[in-house]
C-alpha cells in the first residue's frame, strides 16, 4: 500500500506543544531514520534481519540470505512466512473438536469451554486441534558456498563481516569474505508481492564456488517451527514444474496443501535438483554478478517473479513513503544518554511492526519469523500489535487487519462460542487462525479482555475518519461485540450488581477461572467499551441500548483494599501472595491503557502504582508490561517514571540490535513489546483526551520534537 503525506496547514501539524509555525524546520525524517541503521560485524544469532511487506517476511543471516538456518535456530531463526501459508495434517483418527469441551458450573449454571485435557484419547484430540492448522515455514533461500578444497564452507569461514539494514529503504547490504574473496549482497523485499530479491557480486560465482539454493523444510506441528526440520523427506513432494531461460517454477506439496516458488534471474544460470527438496541455481562461468528473485504464492502466477531492480525500486519507494507519512519523534539534542536508545527503539519498532504485522490477518506474537504457539494469532494481543498504527497516523494499516473480524467464517465461530456458552452476540476468539477457528487452551478459553479490543480499535478508526462511512463499516461488529459484553456479566441479586466472572482469567494469567471474578482492569475496559458502543448508536441517531445501560448502571465497583486496587475482587491477597506479583501487573492498565472513566480514583491508582513499582517481580514479566506501566505513569503525571519504565533494565525489556524485543530462549522476539512501545510513546508525546500538558510523559529536561501523532482516548 502506498502512503502519501497530505499537505496540511502549518497550524495543523504540531511539534510537541508548539505549532509548526513556531518551529524553524520540520523533522528531517530521513536523517532520523538513517541514524538508526542496524550495523552488524559478527555472526550473532540474535541479530538476524528481515525484509518484508506486512503479510510476508524473509529473515536472513550475515550472508544476506538464509545460508545457515541450523546455526541460527537457537537465536532468531531464518524464517520465510506469509499470512496465507498454513497447513493441517490429515485428521486420520477422526478427532472431534467437542472432545476439547469441558463443562464448568459457574454462577449456578453449566458452561462449556475448549480446554486442554488429560483424558487419553481426548488429550490427543486437543493436541491435534492445537497444532492444526499451523503456519508454514515456506522455504530456505540461501547460499551454497564451497571452499577451495571443495568442502562446504561453515559459519566460521564467513569473515570480515559488515551487514547494514537501512530502514529508510528496507534493504540489507551484506559484505563478507570466504578465504579472502569478497562477497557483496543486497537483499530487498517487494511491498506488494510475497517476493524477495538479491543482487550478488563475487568472483566466487564464476568459479562455481557460490550458488543459490532453495530448500523446503517439513513442518514440525510443534509449539515452535524454526524452519529447520529436514526429516520426513518421503512425506512431502517438491519438483521443478516449469523452467525456461531466466525463470523456473517450483512446486511444493504437503498433503492437500500446495504452494509455489517462482524463481527468476537476470544472468546466465541453470536450476537443478540437489538434495531432497533442494533446488540449486548455478551461475554461468563468466558471471561475477547474479541477481535472483523468489516469489512464494498459493497458486501459480502467469507473470515472472519481479526482477531485482524492480523489487529494489519498489522497496525504496514504498518504505520512503511509509516514513514520510504518519508520525515521527525526534529526541535529538537531549543530554540524557537514554534518549538515543529510546529513539532507536521507536524507529526500529515502526519498521518491524509494519514489516511483521500489517497484513489482513492478525499477527502472531513472533510475527512472520518463526512459529510460537503453532503460528497462531492471539487476539488479546492485537491491541498491543496494532493499536499504535492509528495513533501514529497510519490507521489504514489497522483497518486492513480489522477486515479479519468481518469474515463470515470468523464471525460464525465467534457467534457459535457465545451461543454454546449461553451468551448473545460475538465472543471473539483468543487463540485462533485465519479462519477464526478456536484453539483449545486452558488459559485462553477464559480470557475476556480480547473482547473489547474490537470496539477500541473501531473507535480509533472513527477518530481518524469521523464520518458516516466509518460508522456504517464497523457498526454491526461494534454492536454484536457489545451484545456479548452485556450478556456476559452475572447479576448478583443480593448485592444488586453485575459482576465479571466467575469463569474468568484476567490479563494477569495467575488466577483460577472457577474462583475469579471482578478483575480491576477488565471492569474498567467493560465500562469504557459499553459506553463507547452507546456513543456509536447516538452518533447514528439511534436510541441507547437499554440492556447495555442496565449493565453499565450496576456494574461492580473496582475492588480495593488497604488503599490500593486489587488485581481482582476474588484475590484479596493480590500483593501478599508472591505468585500474584508475577506476570502482567495489569491492574495498571485500568488507568494507562484505559482513560479515566469515572470509576478510577487517581489517588488510589497512584498508591497502587507505587506499590507495584516497588514490590513487583519485574524479572517475571513480559515485554508489553513496560509500555503499560509507562502509560499509567503518564496519566498519573509521572514523566520520569514513564521513561524509567520504558528503559527498565530487565531481560524481557531487552531490545536486540535489530530492534526486536527479546523475552527468553524460546521467545527471542516478541512484537507486542514493539507495538506497546509505540503506543506508549504516542501517549507520552501527544497526550490523551482532556490532557492540557505538552508531552505529558516526557521529562522536562528532554528535548522532544514530534509530528503526526494523535491523542489516545
Amino acid at each position: 500500500m502506498q502512503y502519501f503525506t497530505k499537505v496540511l496547514s502549518p497550524l495543523l501539524l504540531t511539534f510537541g506543544s508548539f505549532s509548526l509555525a513556531a518551529q524553524s524546520t520540520p523533522i528531517d525524517r530521513k536523517a532520523l531514520v538513517e541514524r538508526h541503521k542496524v550495523v552488524l560485524t559478527s555472526t550473532d544469532t540474535l541479530s538476524s534481519l528481515s525484509v518484508g511487506n506486512g503479510a510476508f517476511a524473509f529473515t536472513v543471516d550475515v550472508t544476506g540470505l538464509q545460508t545457515f538456518p541450523a546455526y541460527y535456530e537457537k537465536g532468531v531463526p531464518l524464517g520465510t512466512e506469509s499470512e496465507w501459508g498454513w497447513h493441517s495434517f490429515p485428521n486420520t483418527k477422526g478427532y472431534k473438536f467437542d472432545q476439547s469441551l469441558r463443562e464448568y458450573t459457574l454462577n449456578g449454571r453449566k458452561v462449556s469451554y475448549s480446554v486442554q485435557v488429560k483424558t487419553p484419547g481426548d488429550q490427543e484430540a486437543v493436541e491435534y486441534f492445537r497444532a492444526n492448522p499451523h503456519r508454514l515455514q515456506l522455504g530456505n533461500l540461501g547460499f551454497v558456498i564451497l571452499k577451495k578444497n571443495g568442502q562446504a564452507a561453515g559459519i566460521k569461514d564467513i569473515r570480515n563481516i559488515r551487514q547494514e539494514l537501512n530502514p529508510w529503504t528496507g534493504e540489507i547490504k551484506s559484505h563478507f569474505t570466504v578465504e579472502n574473496v569478497p562477497v557483496e549482497v543486497v537483499t530487498v523485499g517487494h511491498q506488494q508481492q510475497d517476493a524477495v530479491a538479491v543482487r550478488i557480486e563475487s568472483a566466487l560465482l564464476k568459479t562455481g564456488r557460490l550458488k543459490v539454493a532453495l530448500r523446503f523444510p517439513f513442518p514440525t506441528a510443534a509449539w515452535a517451527d524454526m524452519g529447520t526440520n529436514y526429516a520426513h523427506s518421503d512425506q512431502h513432494k517438491s519438483a521443478i514444474a516449469a523452467q525456461q531461460k531466466g525463470t523456473a517454477l517450483v512446486v511444493h506439496q504437503l498433503d492437500t496443501t500446495k504452494y509455489y516458488a517462482a524463481l527468476s534471474w537476470q544472468q546466465t544460470a541453470t536450476l537443478a535438483a540437489g538434495r531432497a527438496h533442494e533446488f540449486v541455481l548455478t551461475p554461468g562461468k563468466t558471471e561475477q554478478v547474479l541477481e535472483v528473485s523468489c516469489r512464494f504464492s498459493p497458486r501459480p502466477r502467469p507473470a515472472a517473479a519481479p526482477a531485482f531492480a524492480a523489487t529494489r525500486q519498489n522497496s525504496q519507494q514504498q518504505w520512503q513513503a511509509f516514513w514520510q507519512s504518519g508520525g515521527a519523534v525526534d529526541f535529538g539534542g537531549t543530554t540524557d544518554p537514554r534518549a538515543t536508545e529510546l529513539e532507536r527503539r521507536i524507529v526500529l519498532s515502526q519498521y518491524l511492526t509494519k514489516l511483521q504485522g500489517a497484513g489482513s490477518v492478525p499477527p502472531q506474537e513472533t510475527g512472520l519469523v518463526f512459529n510460537s504457539w503453532y503460528g497462531r494469532p492471539h487476539m488479546e494481543m492485537i491491541w498491543w500489535h496494532s493499536a499504535h498504527f492509528a495513533l501514529w497516523g497510519r490507521s489504514a494499516l489497522l483497518e486492513k487487519t480489522l477486515t479479519w473480524y468481518a469474515r463470515p467464517d470468523v464471525q460464525a465461530v465467534a457467534r457459535g462460542i457465545a451461543q454454546r456458552q449461553g451468551y448473545e452476540g460475538l465472543r471473539w476468539q483468543k487463540m485462533t487462525d485465519p479462519w477464526g477457528q478456536e484453539g483449545p487452551s486452558s488459559v485462553g478459553a477464559f480470557l475476556i479482555w480480547q473482547e473489547p479490543h474490537f470496539i477500541y480499535m473501531a473507535e480509533e478508526c472513527y477518530r481518524a475518519h469521523p464520518d458516516a462511512a466509518t460508522l456504517k463499516l464497523y457498526q454491526d461488529r461494534v454492536s454484536a461485540t457489545a451484545d456479548f459484553m452485556a450478556s456476559f456479566p452475572f447479576f448478583e441479586q443480593d448485592k444488586d450488581r453485575y459482576i465479571l466472572g466467575k469463569g474468568v482469567i484476567p490479563a494477569q494469567e495467575r488466577f483460577k477461572p472457577e474462583e475469579t471474578f471482578n478483575p480491576t482492569f477488565e471492569l474498567v475496559y467493560w465500562n469504557w467499551a459499553l459506553n463507547t458502543a452507546q456513543q456509536w448508536r447516538v452518533r447514528q441517531g439511534l436510541a441507547r441500548n437499554a440492556k447495555w445501560d442496565a449493565v453499565l448502571q450496576k456494574l461492580a465497583k473496582l475492588p480495593q483494599a488497604d488503599g490500593v486496587y486489587l488485581a481482582a475482587e476474588s484475590a484479596p491477597d493480590s500483593y501478599t501472595n508472591p505468585e500474584f506479583k508475577t506476570d502482567h501487573p495489569s491492574v495498571l492498565a485500568a488507568l494507562g491503557m484505559m482513560p479515566a472513566t469515572g470509576q478510577q480514583d487517581a489517588a488510589i491508582m497512584r498508591r497502587t502504582f507505587d506499590l507495584i513499582w516497588k514490590d513487583w517481580s519485574w524479572d517475571k514479566t513480559w515485554g508489553w508490561d513496560f509500555p503499560m506501566t509507562a502509560m499509567t505513569a503518564t496519566r498519573l503525571g509521572l514523566p520520569d517514571k514513564a521513561v524509567d519504565a520504558l528503559l527498565m533494565k530487565v531481560r524481557t525489556n531487552t531490545y536486540l540490535p535489530s530492534g526486536h524485543n527479546y523475552q527468553e530462549g524460546r521467545l527471542p522476539i516478541y512484537l507486542p513489546g514493539n507495538g506497546g512501545l509505540l503506543t506508549a510513546v504516542a501517549l507520552m508525546c501527544a497526550g490523551y483526551d482532556g490532557c492540557k500538558e505538552a508531552n505529558p510523559g516526557i521529562p522536562k529536561s528532554w528535548k522532544v520534537k514530534w509530528e503526526g501523532l494523535s491523542k489516545m482516548p
